[in-house]
């Protein structure tokens, strides 16, 4: 387990506008916060990926999250807020909060609430929500150890090492509106 000054290091470096990398459900995850505009550039560029693809966001719990999402009425959101924490992400309308790189300009967001204690502890020492993507250059495959996230993305401002939460895959992402699953 982490101590609460290596939290402390990494939080930091997240508001410095530092990029780092954490393990989570399946794989390690590379993101920083998500309303420093330098930081999310710095995090593209490291990962090859266009802007419009969007970006997801990984909170500690609900609360962390809604600012930058319209809840949805009744039964929709129920659904998502059982679901959580856990390995499920889900596209939600996006809030005016929800910048244009995390939305990808489709006015969705895609939002997780995290199990994976480590994930969960680094969003509560950072004091909200993180963009959170696979530690990879886009189109190859995630990390799933410190070192593999070293070779595929030099440029990591930092690393917490951990155990993954043991998934094979990385976590399924469901548009709340209709149920359609974006990924398996």
């Amino acid at each position: 387990m982490h101590s609460p000054f290596q939290l402390r290091l990494a939080a930091e470096t997240l508001r410095k506008g530092g990029v780092l990398a954490w393990p989570t459900e399946a794989i390690y995850g590379i993101g920083c916060d998500p309303l420093n505009p330098h930081a999310v550039q710095r995090l593209l560029a490291l990962k090859q990926r266009p802007l419009t693809k969007g970006l997801i966001l990984t909170g500690a719990n609900y609360e962390q999250i809604l600012p930058f999402i319209h809840p949805l009425p009744g039964e929709g959101m129920q659904q998502v807020l059982k679901s959580w924490p856990g390995p499920h992400t889900w596209l939600l309308p996006a809030s005016p909060l929800a910048p244009f790189w995390i939305t990808g300009g489709t006015g969705m967001v895609a939002v997780r609430v995290t199990a994976h204690p480590l994930a969960r502890d680094l969003c509560l020492a950072f004091g909200g929500a993180l963009t959170s993507t696979s530690a990879n250059r886009s189109g190859h495959p995630p990390a799933r150890t410190p070192l593999e996230v070293r070779l595929r993305c030099p440029g990591t401002h930092a690393i917490l090492h951990g155990p993954t939460g043991g998934r094979r895959r990385p976590t399924p992402i469901r548009n709340a509106l209709n149920g359609e699953v974006i990924r398996p």
